[in-house]
């Protein structure tokens, strides 16, 4: 019998303290108290916020990766999708003469003047802002606001200073006597359509001796959005293709007229100016 009331004593302070246990669980789920934070992955935030006056949201989802990327913006500038500007446009006939641009394709880069520094270094000297391009066919160059902002040589390569939230314009001249096509491209992107920039894509058509200037990406045969200098982040191509690899680079590709090839410097031209002789033959012996 002592032996039965120890195991039932024992076994009732068993069922007592079970029970005590479970009390303390079920008031801890009672009291609303959460796993600890870092057993749980934090879920994304949502901003919810009107837009316009029918009512609509926007929602916008900020990933640990994004947050991490802002705080690791990349320095320099990029090239913004600016205000709407009015500009033009109309189609025209216009056949290649060859597939490959006149001399090649032209680039300038363009930086806030710390980033010309690191990639330009101490050796670098100023330079007009308007210079020849594609066998001496084309004049151009950077304007922004009222003037042209300044221009840098280092080495051959052409670097342009910026400055952050300023507009800027790219300016084309033909000098040749021809009709010309030229493409241009920003941050590797076509000006005309906004997406990746490749010769088989059309370009402005210039008249002998006519000058345009483009302002922004092409929204409408009407408008153009206009280029801005903006963060790395900030840029049209960042926000529109989700990359910035070429973000910092100007180019330029001139295509020559089928059956009405320029004849202003060529490069053949070039070469045989500075290949000219002196005396084309040897000099004839004189008497005293």
């Amino acid at each position: 019998m002592k032996l039965k009331t120890q195991v039932f004593q024992e076994l009732g302070s068993f069922l007592l303290v079970g029970a005590a246990v479970c009390a303390v669980l079920i008031f801890t789920g009672c009291s609303g108290s959460s796993v600890p934070p870092q057993a749980t992955a934090p879920a994304p935030s949502i901003t919810v916020e009107p837009v316009g006056d029918h009512g609509q949201v926007k929602k916008s989802r900020v990933s640990r990766r994004e947050s991490f990327a802002e705080t690791q913006e990349r320095p320099g500038l990029g090239t913004g999708w600016g205000k709407r500007i009015s500009s033009s446009l109309v189609n025209t006939s216009f056949i290649r003469e060859s597939d490959r641009p006149l001399g090649g394709v032209a680039v300038i880069y363009y930086n806030d003047r710390e980033g010309i520094e690191a990639m330009a270094g101490p050796h670098k000297n100023r330079t007009s802002a308007y210079q020849l391009a594609a066998d001496g066919t084309i004049e151009w160059g950077v304007k922004s606001g009222w003037g042209t902002p300044t221009h840098y040589m280092a080495g051959t390569k052409r670097f342009v200073a910026g400055k952050k939230g300023r507009n800027y314009s790219l300016v084309v001249r033909n000098v040749s006597n021809s009709r010309l096509e030229v493409v241009l491209s920003v941050d590797g992107l076509d000006v005309v359509d906004g997406k990746s920039a490749s010769y088989s894509k059309r370009g402005y058509i210039l008249a002998p001796g006519e000058k345009i200037e483009v302002k922004g990406f092409r929204t409408s045969y009407d408008a153009v959005a206009a280029f801005k200098f903006s963060t790395v982040s900030g840029s049209y191509t960042q926000q529109k293709h989700g990359t910035a690899r070429d973000v910092g680079v100007l180019g330029l590709a001139v295509f020559a007229e089928q059956g009405s090839p320029p004849r202003r410097w060529s490069s053949g031209e070039v070469r045989q100016r500075n290949s000219a002789r002196a005396f084309a033959e040897a000099p004839l012996r004189t008497v005293q």
